[in-house]
């Protein structure tokens, strides 16, 4: 029996059409059907089929793990993928006329030139201002100075990772620590719910329909644009805010 069959004969066990599955994996029905008949070719490469078999089969309720052997035994062991994988074309586009001078950058510079002129001048008048008034202001202000440059707030680091989860649309999400390998977390978070986890140790991520949810760790969005596919995350102290890996 191909993983197709494997599919669509629990399906048909767990008295699910097409539809539901769709639904309940954020999965289109196309690609649902596609992979019933063992064409995985819009499933987008082999990280994303693993990923869809995934979630199918969970969704019907019968064990993905042999489906993934078997895809891996015909199809080939998956690789390894990066953040830049998922959110730029898989083909880059090579321009074929010599690159023009980046006048943007060059008129940003000559703003900021200008800027700290201005800024200079103003400082260096406001100073001489109050050199004339008395030496009590100026007192005061290295009094503001020093307060400013020993406030503690200003050098504050996370020490933990808040990471919220908010969902707009039914996503599978599994939250597992790169520490230990141990499951956090591993469940559907419906539409309208919100999930949060505060950690010391970087977690991986995994979000079953990126579209669907809103994530934030420490108050920094980590999902950007429209993704349709599952993604991972790797998120660690000092990484927050920006990507780290797709999900596997």
């Amino acid at each position: 029996m191909t993983i197709g069959d494997a599919l669509a004969a629990g399906r048909r066990q767990a008295g699910m059409t097409v539809t539901q599955v769709s639904q309940r994996t954020c999965i289109r029905e196309t690609i649902i059907r596609g992979i019933e008949r063992g064409d995985f070719s819009s499933c987008g490469g082999d990280f994303y089929a693993r990923g869809h078999i995934r979630s199918i089969a969970r969704a019907v309720g019968i064990d993905p793990e042999p489906l993934i052997e078997e895809y891996d035994a015909t199809m080939g062991a998956p690789r390894a993928i990066s953040a830049a994988d998922v959110f730029q074309p898989v083909t880059p586009v090579r321009l074929k006329e010599r690159r023009r001078p980046n006048w943007t950058a060059v008129l940003v510079v000559a703003v900021v030139i200008a800027a700290g002129a201005g800024v200079y001048l103003h400082v260096a008048h406001a100073s001489a201002h109050k050199a004339k008034i008395g030496a009590v202001p100026a007192a005061s202000t290295h009094h503001k100075q020093t307060v400013k440059a020993t406030d503690p707030a200003a050098h504050h680091k996370p020490r933990r990772l808040v990471i919220d989860v908010a969902a707009t649309q039914n996503s599978w999400i599994m939250l597992t620590s790169l520490t230990t390998g141990k499951t956090l977390f591993q469940g559907m978070v419906y539409a309208g719910q919100s999930r949060r986890w505060t950690e010391r140790h970087g977690v991986k991520l995994e979000v079953g329909n990126p579209s669907g949810v809103v994530v934030t760790v420490n108050g920094k969005s980590q999902l950007h644009g429209n993704v349709v596919n599952p993604v991972w995350l790797n998120l660690a102290l000092g990484q927050t805010g920006r990507k780290a890996h797709a999900h596997s």
